[in-house]
């Protein structure tokens, strides 16, 4: 079937088709981090790893942020919500 486009062409299109559906929460924080959460369309789950992501894996999702904030817990029931935090005090 060559009407098919190769997958990494889908997720080229699927990114820049759903990248401005991304929802980005407000800032938290504790003592120690600032935190956000980050909502990808659900159209963009399936591109997840399954596992933590490092910047170049989230950025290359779509999700746009400064620089700092990692990655660090993925809630099962939810993994279309990213969950980030950084250092309070990072520069």
């Amino acid at each position: 079937n060559g009407s098919r486009k190769p997958d990494a062409d889908q997720r080229a299109d699927d990114i820049k088709t759903y990248a401005s559906s991304i929802y980005y929460s407000e800032r938290y924080n504790d003592v120690e981090y600032e935190y956000r959460h980050v909502t990808l369309p659900k159209q963009l789950v399936k591109y997840l790893p399954g596992k933590l992501m490092s910047e170049q894996e989230w950025r290359a999702l779509g999700v746009q942020q400064s620089p700092g904030w990692n990655h660090y817990m993925i809630h099962a029931p939810e993994p279309h919500i990213l969950l980030f935090r950084r250092e309070k005090d990072y520069e």
